[in-house]
């Protein structure tokens, strides 16, 4: 059937047809027409947010939990403008985002209209894919092709840009499936001799590594199923970064941790040592490798990724494998048949020396919660419930990493590339709407709440019940940690001078607020927050000074780790330091 429709009517049936529940987003002059369509419409649930970075990140909590791809809806110029951070966060996390904004009309564009900006252009750099839409008839196919690159490859934001009267304006609408023209087709299968060499590579190998990344959980749960039949088939131990945590279990007996700065001992010692390291949907990121001419000096390197533009891009690969990374493994499980690897015993007991250091042993304090400490009871408390755990950006997201286990996919949320604070309230938030009968929990810092705690209304509105855990230290935690360590503790404007009460501002917004000041009131604290049906925030009164160890400094090779007890002078180079 064919009927004549506005662009904005166009533009609603085309996200029904894609299977979109939620739209994350802020209304605004030149979206009115997209608003205005969405009225009364009850197959879609628009969510409104409070800033437009709200709107982005939510959208990426949403499609990080589920595997679903996040939509965004924002109006032209600052809407747009406000909405960047987040879909760069996405682009360099690789998340599936569909972000439409408005534009002024096309005749006015480059004058320099009111909430103009060169969207397209000022996006060019942070999506896979971006497009100025000229008529309102090319919006379907624009829309499904949008979602179609999203989605699949290396998953990330693609941005539609509607001048207000595209919007308007009518155009033929085919009640059908969209022709699709397939200008997009990444490569998904490793070629037969590279599946062949890389089983022959592993078979031989007698001192192997996984390291994983987020594309073994961006490639859905039959990646993560397979990684794990792969290593039992090995033997190998497994390592992930901070965005792969989740894809291997935790508690698992070749489970090393997260590697990289602040990655344990032993997963970096590994991956130091390793004559075989096997990368799986990671991409050799400047705060895994450390100083490259030191990294892993005596291995051999394949490495499986479907982009192809990561390979080779910082480290040199002995076998590059182009493709997907649940395709992949299959294939190489399948060319493994029943052989046998080499026996790994002796690389074991390395592995176990390394592990004896016991990398993140803290100490205890009889005046204040450790953070560590916080952490830790908190997944005691609430492992039982499968938690969904965001983060926002600084010492408590290291904490969390290494303090919280996680044993499945999409149940760990955090900003890893662009180190957005701000992100983990509206990404909570996100992921409640997708997960709506789980537990979510924002783990927060004092100071990264405040980016966006304008959400706070948000979740209020749509009776979300998010939970805000805050370490609240009363500093720019990790800020302070690097101005200590390479400053001589010039501790300048790092300190969080007027914070507010974070109980009496969660009341204020409708939110239960509890503080807990001391270690006696920890358990009895989360607890609480557990069982109060609405959204809470906890402020934790932690210790103000803590540091976050492991840790390599910027510029240092993983041999060059800081643990607990060791002494910070002497440990950092002028080079390293000019890299902080």
């Amino acid at each position: 059937m064919s009927e004549e429709r506005s662009g904005a009517s166009i533009l609603v049936e085309s996200l029904v047809q894609q299977g979109v529940e939620f739209v994350f987003g802020y209304p605004g002059g030149a979206v009115l027409p997209i608003y205005d369509a969405l009225f009364g419409d009850e197959r879609l649930r628009h969510i409104l947010v409070r800033h437009e970075a709200g709107a982005a990140h939510a959208a990426e909590g949403y499609a990080r939990s589920t595997g679903k791809p996040g939509v965004v809806l924002v109006t032209s110029g600052p809407g747009a403008t406000n909405a960047i951070t987040g879909i760069a966060d996405a682009f360099l996390d690789s998340i599936p985002l569909v972000v439409i904004t408005g534009q002024v009309p096309t005749a006015l564009i480059g004058s320099d209209a009111f909430q103009e900006a060169d969207t397209v252009g000022i996006s060019r750099h942070c999506t896979k894919h971006n497009y100025l839409v000229k008529d309102p008839a090319d919006l379907a196919a624009i829309i499904d092709e949008a979602f179609q690159i999203a989605t699949t490859g290396r998953p990330g934001p693609v941005l539609i840009d509607i001048p207000k009267d595209v919007q308007i304006a009518m155009a033929t609408w085919h009640d059908g499936p969209v022709q699709r023209h397939q200008r997009y087709n990444p490569r998904t299968e490793g070629a037969a001799d590279e599946i062949a060499r890389a089983v022959a590579m592993l078979a031989a190998a007698q001192a192997p590594v996984f390291y994983t990344g987020g594309g073994v959980i961006n490639s859905g749960p039959r990646a993560t199923a397979l990684l794990r039949e792969l290593q039992a088939k090995t033997g190998a131990p497994v390592t992930s970064t901070l965005m792969g945590l989740g894809a291997f279990p935790a508690d698992h007996a070749d489970w090393l941790g997260m590697l990289g700065m602040h990655g344990t001992y032993e997963a970096n010692m590994a991956m130091n040592q390793a004559d075989l390291i096997v990368c799986i949907g990671a991409r050799f990121d400047d705060r895994v490798t450390g100083r490259l001419d030191a990294f892993a000096p005596h291995s051999e390197k394949i490495h499986i990724d479907i982009d192809r533009a990561s390979i080779n891009k910082t480290v040199q690969v002995d076998l590059p494998i182009i493709g997907d990374c649940a395709t992949v493994l299959d294939q190489i499980l399948a060319e493994w048949g029943d052989r046998k690897g080499q026996d790994l015993a002796a690389w074991k007991a390395r592995v176990e020396g390394w592990r004896g250091r016991k990398s993140l042993a803290y100490p205890a304090n009889a005046q204040a919660i450790m953070p560590q400490l916080a952490i830790e009871r908190l997944y005691e408390l609430t492992k039982h419930r499968d938690p969904v755990i965001s983060t926002e950006v600084g010492q408590h997201q290291m904490w969390a990493a290494q303090y919280f286990p996680f044993f499945s996919p999409n149940k760990w949320l955090t900003s890893g590339g662009l180190g957005t604070m701000g992100y983990g309230l509206p990404a909570a938030i996100g992921a409640q709407c997708g997960n709506p009968d789980s537990l979510v929990i924002d783990i927060a810092g004092d100071a990264s709440i405040q980016m966006n705690i304008q959400e706070l209304g948000t979740a209020t509105q749509y009776r979300l019940p998010v939970k805000v855990f805050i370490l609240n230290n009363e500093w720019m935690g990790m800020v302070r940690q690097w101005q200590e360590l390479t400053y001589e503790s010039r501790y300048s404007n790092s300190y969080s001078d007027s914070l507010p009460d974070f109980v009496k501002l969660a009341e204020a917004y409708g939110w239960k607020g509890i503080r807990i000041e001391n270690e006696s009131e920890l358990d009895a604290g989360i607890q609480a927050m557990i069982d109060h049906p609405g959204p809470v925030i906890v402020d934790c009164l932690v210790h103000k000074e803590s540091n976050c160890f492991p840790m390599i400094p910027s510029g240092a090779a993983h041999t060059d780790m800081i643990l607990y007890g060791d002494s910070v002078a002497g440990t950092m180079d002028d080079e390293a330091k000019a890299l902080v």
